[in-house]
């Protein structure tokens, strides 16, 4: 059996072994595959894994061997699913893939964004703080978030480990999802009717939905129309 990894460095940049596949079947580990180099590299192999290369209607129909493939990601959108299915090649993803590290990342982007600590700190470094005749040196206002409204657009495990966080910060929560489970437990949460309420109630949105057919272009400008003036 041959598999064939399109993008191996997306996911692992050189500090961990492929190794382990190897009791498998035949490896080929690729840095990542450009668009002219997917069918010469997949036309023979049994396994496809991806993380970000594009496989569609037509890379699949090169691929004269496939069984099954891999995504090394949580979003289904680089592949042609529908045309796999048709075709009777199960495809699989990694749901559980990085939550915390995401969770954790949208809370960096939120606290840069509310305070601005590299900002600041490039200002300190340039001598703006030594220069200012005052001790207390900002170069905007710093917004608390305790109090203020985190709007969630997909409530899955990355959405609720969102939430958890945002429950530390004090945060209200105003969550939209196409599955609404009992959040009973956690304070000053709420689910949203539609994606407007959140938008018009929100003082900070975050995604984490799939990107479809049906949330592609979901930020546009009706979208921001609709958000607080101050999100």
């Amino acid at each position: 059996m041959k598999i064939v990894i399109l993008d191996g460095k997306t996911t692992n940049p050189g500090d961990l072994s492929w190794d382990f596949l190897k009791k498998y079947g035949e490896v080929e580990v690729f840095d990542r595959t450009p668009h002219e180099k997917i069918a010469e590299r997949t036309f023979d192999a049994d396994i496809v894994v991806t993380n970000k290369t594009p496989l569609g209607r037509e890379e699949i129909d090169k691929m004269q061997n496939v069984k099954f493939v891999a995504l090394l990601s949580t979003g289904y959108n680089v592949v042609d699913c529908a045309y796999l299915k048709e075709k009777g090649i199960p495809v699989s993803n990694i749901p559980a893939y990085s939550t915390m590290g995401v969770a954790q990342l949208v809370f960096a982007f939120i606290s840069e964004l509310a305070v601005g600590v590299a900002m600041h700190s490039d200002a300190v470094k340039s001598g703006e703080w030594s220069a200012c005749p005052d001790f207390c040196f900002w170069k905007k206002p710093l917004t608390e978030l305790s109090g203020k409204t985190i709007g969630i657009v997909g409530f899955g495990k990355i959405g609720g480990a969102v939430a958890d966080i945002a429950e530390a910060y004090k945060m209200n929560i105003i969550a939209l999802s196409g599955h609404v489970t009992d959040q009973s437990a956690r304070k000053n949460f709420r689910w949203a009717k539609d994606l407007d309420y959140l938008a018009e109630n929100s003082d900070i949105i975050t995604f984490h939905c799939p990107l479809t057919k049906e949330t592609e272009k979901t930020v546009n400008a009706e979208f921001l129309k609709k958000c607080k003036k101050t999100a």
